[in-house]
């Protein structure tokens, strides 16, 4: 079994711009640099959310990026449901939207069969990389083709850092340049009308930490901040 852990969590914008300014209000902080991922044609800001509950977690704010034509094949959609109309509705009216999270795994490939063995299809394993100004980071991560989240954002993306074959726990990862943030990771909840499918499914990728619990379907993350603790949902986006 995969011994998965929360990675990061997925916060999407109508633009980074929007972005900064919703983190400033909402959270006390200016959220650090990211980079772009021409294979999706969108960009992100960064920062660590790291604490004693989630060691190795950070935050990602991510926007569609202006003017870029994803490189992923024609017919395939971006990460996380960027492409979905309804979720570009909510963001543009109400503003960045925490929808997902996405969990490490020391195998991905093992990882998507154990879901695939439950009746999940987690996607393609995509390899991608990015040039910081400290390091290159290369990953590989699922996404389907139609890009859905599933279980409205509450069954993790995977991810594998590194190149294939490499030792995850030897590969760059976005954490190693970041400097503590003022915020952490108190609590992550997920919300869903059947619980037990996807408690099963946390099982099988062997993450540990994220509370599932029956009800409508959210997604909770409770943080320690500059401006108190502070609870975003997704509220079944």
């Amino acid at each position: 079994m995969s011994h998965a852990q929360v990675d990061h969590l997925v916060v999407v914008a109508d633009s980074l711009a929007q972005g900064v300014v919703w983190c400033e209000e909402t959270l006390g902080i200016t959220p650090g640099p990211g980079g772009e991922h021409p294979l999706m044609g969108t960009h992100n800001r960064l920062f660590s959310v790291a604490g004693p509950a989630f060691p190795r977690a950070y935050f990602e704010i991510i926007a569609i990026q202006p003017g870029a034509t994803p490189l992923r094949a024609a017919g395939t959609h971006r990460w996380f449901d960027m492409d979905d109309r309804e979720l570009q509705a909510r963001v543009a009216s109400e503003g960045p939207q925490l929808v997902h999270f996405v969990a490490s795994v020391p195998g991905v490939v093992s990882a998507v069969k154990a879901l695939a063995a439950l009746g999940l299809d987690r996607g393609s394993v995509l390899e991608v990389s990015r040039q910081t100004a400290t390091a290159l980071l290369q990953w590989r991560i699922t996404v389907r083709d139609d890009g859905q989240r599933l279980f409205y954002g509450g069954l993790p993306t995977l991810i594998q850092w590194g190149e294939a074959g490499e030792d995850p726990a030897r590969a760059a990862h976005p954490l190693d340049a970041m400097p503590a943030s003022g915020v952490t990771l108190q609590a992550l909840q997920v919300r869903h009308p059947r619980p037990d499918k996807l408690q099963a499914a946390h099982a099988a990728i062997g993450l540990a930490g994220v509370t599932v619990t029956q009800g409508a379907p959210n997604l909770l993350a409770t943080l320690q901040t500059p401006r108190g603790l502070v609870t975003l949902e997704s509220k079944g986006i």
